[in-house]
């Protein structure tokens, strides 16, 4: 998780989107218009509307399964000028199609060999059925089988705005006929724009409102909001003390990159330890000369959202661990990058922290985003007698340092 290195060499910071309208200032203008394109795009998404993916080899168009209405597959039906397939993940494929569907490691980028088709017969072309393909909490009862087909190019691209709509990563899509999903009014977004998405989005952060909030463990504490130019969901940043002050003192501040847990932060879960991380990471800030900073990122179930974490949770209760249960969703073990959390520092005038984490990629992260780490300061907190197994995983498979 070391992308920042890249922040200004992708997608659309790189290569500004053809549709940008001439301004004083193209770059950014054009910049703005890819986050709005990309947000749009995933919205209807949501929506069960299919959009159009523009790739240099041609355009698809694309409906996401777990969602897609009747409408949107006739839709679908009416743009393309070629057979429709599904497009899921190789691990989710290999258990639809009950064999192993051989697949290339990740790349940073995407490529098509992350993906697998299924070609799909008349009778799974209905939203029950592509919900039951997609989703495997869901009941499944298939009226057919579906086979092995070609991954069509922008496969992977198309994955990627799944997973930024926080949808479960499989899509209905066919090669589009230009002229067809013109007459329907279909949203049309450009794949260099949806691979630059994330970076563009950090790039982007404002402030957006800052407020004095006393805290129960941190009477001195404000909170800054930060919205992206995508319009998405707003990003926190909690400051304890001064840690500005500390900064330009010459000391380190606190600081943790904490994503944000609806069942845990707020419901005081016992299925995980991030309760316990947040209030306590805060407890220590206001006990420290130096202060502190966390960051409270929109980021829900390492980048995957709260609704897939809740699919998560019942996979693991049929047996399978934290990891290989958001892997079964087709997502991979951690979504998150950290762009975010090294623009919110700088912003607040923070470059220099000692961390609140026991994981290793997050000191990575942040120092790739220029962010100088003084330190690691360890962040345990004992098992619960619930989420014993969730800890011993996140030690032997994430690789984080708990003792």
């Amino acid at each position: 998780m070391t992308e920042c290195q890249d922040m200004t060499t992708m997608g659309h910071l790189a290569s500004p989107t053809q549709d940008a309208v001439p301004s004083p200032d193209g770059t950014a203008m054009a910049g703005a218009l890819a986050l709005r394109a990309v947000h749009r795009a995933a919205s209807d998404l949501r929506r069960g509307t299919p959009v159009l993916l523009r790739t240099p080899e041609g355009t698809l168009v694309v409906a996401a399964a777990e969602v897609v209405s009747a409408r949107g597959l006739a839709e679908i039906v009416a743009a393309a000028h070629g057979p429709a397939v599904l497009l899921l993940a190789p691990v989710r494929a290999a258990a639809v199609l009950q064999r192993p569907v051989p697949h290339a490691a990740p790349s940073p980028m995407g490529t098509e060999a992350e993906v697998a088709a299924l070609r799909l017969p008349p009778l799974l072309l209905s939203p029950a059925a592509l919900r039951s393909l997609a989703d495997p909490t869901a009941e499944r009862l298939l009226p057919a089988e579906p086979e092995r087909a070609a991954v069509p190019a922008g496969a992977a691209v198309a994955m990627r705005l799944a997973k930024l709509a926080r949808l479960l990563p499989a899509l209905v899509a066919a090669p589009a006929a230009e002229a067809a999903a013109g007459r329907l009014g279909l949203l049309s977004v450009a794949a260099s724009d949806v691979l630059g998405h994330p970076a563009g989005m950090a790039a982007s952060l404002a402030r957006v409102a800052e407020a004095r909030v006393p805290l129960e463990d941190a009477p001195d504490a404000r909170i800054v909001a930060f919205r992206a130019a995508d319009g998405g969901i707003e990003h926190l940043a909690i400051l304890v003390g001064r840690p500005e002050d500390a900064q330009g003192e010459g000391r380190a501040p606190l600081a943790r990159i904490h994503s944000e847990c609806f069942t845990g932060d707020l419901l005081g879960s016992l299925r995980c330890d991030c309760g316990p991380q947040l209030r306590g990471a805060i407890r220590r800030m206001a006990a420290d000369p130096a202060g502190g900073v966390l960051l409270y990122l929109a980021q829900e179930g390492r980048g995957i959202g709260l609704v897939n974490k809740l699919r998560a949770y019942t996979l693991q209760d049929a047996g399978l661990d934290t990891l290989d249960a958001n892997r079964a969703l087709g997502y991979g073990a951690d979504e998150r990058n950290f762009w975010v959390a090294g623009e919110m520092l700088r912003a607040v005038g923070i470059g220099r922290v000692r961390l609140l984490t026991n994981n290793p990629d997050k000191l990575a992260g942040l120092a790739a985003c220029g962010i100088a780490v003084a330190g690691r300061e360890a962040h345990q907190f004992e098992a619960n007698g619930v989420n014993d197994e969730y800890l011993r995983t996140k030690a032997a498979r994430f690789g984080h340092l708990l003792v």
